[in-house]
């Protein structure tokens, strides 16, 4: 019988002939010979009694009907494969939908085996990966980890030889760790290295590749057309860029410039020395002071100029000013308090779902696209597209955040044209928060001093490395850590009945680079979610107690970096189903900013709303089915878990009156905030 569980064998070692061995030589897809590429056919009997002997799992593939997947064969096996461009997201669409429309596991299986030796690799992983997640018979299936798949994308390359040694002539009793560099791609000399901790992170870029997976550009409408998912791009994008200006802040650097003039000159400089592991060509580099250039790339099949993305721009802005869209008919589509981020947000970004492609262009993909083929925009130099292309890699580029920030002043621009909210929407009656402090979870630790320092970790890169060793091969790398601590909230309910609310959590600095005090609206441009979550009030006092590691945020780090999983692995099925696709979620490593040495101030703000205006009607356990990371990644399958604009309560311009944190609380006795100090200490702790 064929478990969903053996769809895992087609995503190991992608690189590698299907019929080759999986789980460390442990199992073997038994392909029938017509499956076999015109290279090994002639050979088949001779490779499937080499390679189908002493393994302990043998998975029969059935001969099933193929479809025709010429239309995929125009992206070349080991070419660079990009969902920005368009011919390749409308591949990868097409592909998604043959494998979300097969019958069964079974004939998934014989397909995706048939598939994956003849298309382009990345375009296999992304296409089968997609459907795997979407599909109802394939639910509980865990996906592995990119970082296993293609670590390429994520570490310095120069470690590769140096882990195939070890695993090649060493025993797996005797092999040593091999350490991968922190800052491998500049000196100190360059200021934005200062940063390379945040961009560089593994975890930071495996949530951007992870939650583009969760939600596709394009695709079948079933697995785009999910609740709110225009709104959750702005909203996840945003606070990237919050948490990215508040780390440049710790480190004595101003906030990202936004890129809102096309023709400037971009400053930094960025050399990635990464090697695509598919074509062996490296990413390209980018020096000083490059500019946008107009983009014909006959190869790819599309062209854009500067002036079509300026006039993109300018019409999106006279779209916001007016109030509304127009959709392909003519029709104005009123950008609306409730509608209007999420219409607004799936045009800028140029998904499946905007209103109208036509007249409001590809953005957000365009200046993907200008930024990844600068260095060859007609490519004159046969060049592939550097890591702005590539959703696995996009973050390292400090140009990342220079574009987001535009892309985000764009979408914030729609939200200051709407109303102040009421005093009505802001309050709870009856509810006071009245006290609140944050301690690390340590022995007569002091209130409201967050500690963090660098942390070695180790993973196991043994899976992504194609024709490599057998067994583990484990890299370690250094990333920010905090210590782990509790929020301590005390609220008073002054009514005579049990109420229900909304914890909502907030950090900001109290003040930027250069020490200047943040006014309330600059504030407000800085503040970091670190929590949500609901609690039952009786009345009187309630003491509430929340860990950091409960987040709605974040996600564990044994599911950022999990290994793969097999019922070979975890025999016990419930168990197994636990620990099904959990990886998306903001690395909780990355949970708190870095501060400084001297302990950099910030404040801890904490709202209760009222669970009226929350609520969808939908209740929920964030302990089960990997429902704790809800905030930048929804539900499963489900409508997005809070009623109200997601950033509420700082989404939206205040009065004018409201010049301090202090003014905002004051008519508002259901928040509450507190000094806090985050201390860096620039130490490596191992992880344990």
């Amino acid at each position: 019988m064929t478990s969903s569980n053996d769809v895992l064998a087609l995503l190991q070692r992608p690189l590698e002939p299907t019929f080759y061995p999986k789980d460390d030589g442990k199992t073997v897809l038994e392909l029938p010979d017509s499956y076999l590429t015109d290279r090994y056919r002639p050979i088949g009997q001779e490779l499937q009694s080499r390679f189908g002997d002493n393994v302990d799992v043998k998975i029969p593939v059935r001969d099933v009907r193929q479809p025709d997947i010429g239309f995929a064969l125009a992206i070349p096996r080991r070419a660079a494969f990009s969902l920005f461009i368009q011919r390749h997201r409308e591949i990868a669409s097409r592909l998604i939908d043959i494998f979300l429309k097969l019958p069964d596991i079974s004939t998934l299986i014989g397909v995706g085996s048939y598939v994956r030796d003849r298309v382009n690799v990345y375009l296999f992983q992304y296409a089968f990966t997609v459907a795997v997640q979407h599909r109802p018979d394939t639910t509980n299936v865990n996906l592995p980890s990119i970082l296993q798949l293609f670590p390429d994308q994520f570490v310095d390359p120069s470690v590769f030889p140096k882990l195939r040694e070890e695993g090649k002539v060493v025993t797996q009793k005797d092999r040593q760790v091999i350490d991968i560099p922190m800052n491998f791609t500049a000196s100190d000399r360059e200021d934005e290295q200062r940063l390379a901790y945040f961009r560089e992170d593994i975890g930071v870029n495996m949530h951007h590749w992870h939650w583009h997976l969760v939600y596709p550009t394009s695709g079948p409408v079933e697995v785009i057309d999910k609740d709110r998912r225009g709104e959750l791009f702005f909203y996840m994008h945003q606070q990237i860029i919050h948490r990215y200006n508040v780390e440049r802040f710790c480190n004595l650097l101003g906030r990202a410039k936004s890129m809102h003039n096309f023709r400037e000159p971009i400053p930094e400089a960025y050399f990635p020395k990464m090697v695509r592991s598919a074509d062996a060509r490296p990413f390209a580099a980018r020096p000083q002071n490059f500019t946008l250039k107009d983009i014909d790339r006959d190869a790819e099949g599309f062209k854009f100029t500067i002036t079509e993305m300026e006039q993109a721009r300018d019409r999106i802005y006279a779209a916001i000013d007016a109030g509304f869209v127009e959709d392909k008919s003519g029709k104005r589509i009123p950008l609306d308090p409730k509608k209007g981020i999420d219409i607004l947000s799936n045009l800028v970004e140029a998904s499946d779902l905007s209103i109208n492609p036509q007249l409001y262009g590809n953005l957000h993909i365009w200046g993907h696209l200008a930024l990844s083929f600068c260095h060859d925009p007609e490519n004159r130099y046969l060049e592939q597209f550097g890591i702005m292309g590539d959703l696995a890699t996009a973050q390292r580029d400090p140009t990342f955040y220079r574009w987001h920030s535009f892309i985000d002043d764009v979408l914030v621009r729609h939200k200051d044209h709407l109303d102040p909210y009421t005093a009505q929407e802001l309050s709870f009656p009856g509810i006071t928060v009245s006290g609140l402090n944050v301690k690390i979870t340590r022995k007569n630790a002091p209130p409201n001093v967050l500690l963090t320092y660098w942390q070695k970790s180790q993973v196991d890169l043994a899976a992504g490395l194609d024709f490599g060793p057998g067994g583990n091969v484990f890299a370690s790398f250094t990333h920010l850590q905090h210590a782990p601590f509790v929020y301590n909230i005390d609220v008073n309910n002054s009514t005579s009945r049990p109420a229900r609310g909304t914890v909502r959590i907030f950090i900001a600095p109290k003040a930027d680079d250069r020490n200047l005090a943040l006014k309330y609206d600059e504030w407000r441009r800085y503040v970091i979610e670190l929590d949500k979550f609901a609690v039952s009030l009786n009345p009187g006092l309630n003491k509430l107690t929340r860990r950091s590691d409960q987040s709605t945020v974040t996600v564990a780090y044994n599911r950022t970096f999990r290994q793969i999983k097999t019922a070979q692995d975890i025999p016990n099925k419930d168990d197994l189903e636990r620990f099904r696709f959990c990886g998306c979620g903001w690395p909780d490593h990355m949970l708190l900013p870095k501060g400084n040495t001297q302990g950099m101030a910030f404040d801890l703000f904490v709202m209760v709303s009222d669970y009226a205006g929350d609520s969808i009607g939908l209740e929920f356990d964030e302990a089960v089915n990997c429902n704790d990371s809800h905030s930048f990644c929804g539900l499963r399958d489900k409508m997005y878990p809070d009623n109200r604009s997601m950033g509420y309560p700082f989404d939206r311009k205040s009065p004018a009156s409201v010049q301090t944190l202090q003014d905002y609380l004051g008519p508002n006795s259901n928040m509450r905030a507190t000094d806090v100090k985050i201390k860096f200490t620039n130490t490596v702790i191992a992880r344990t």
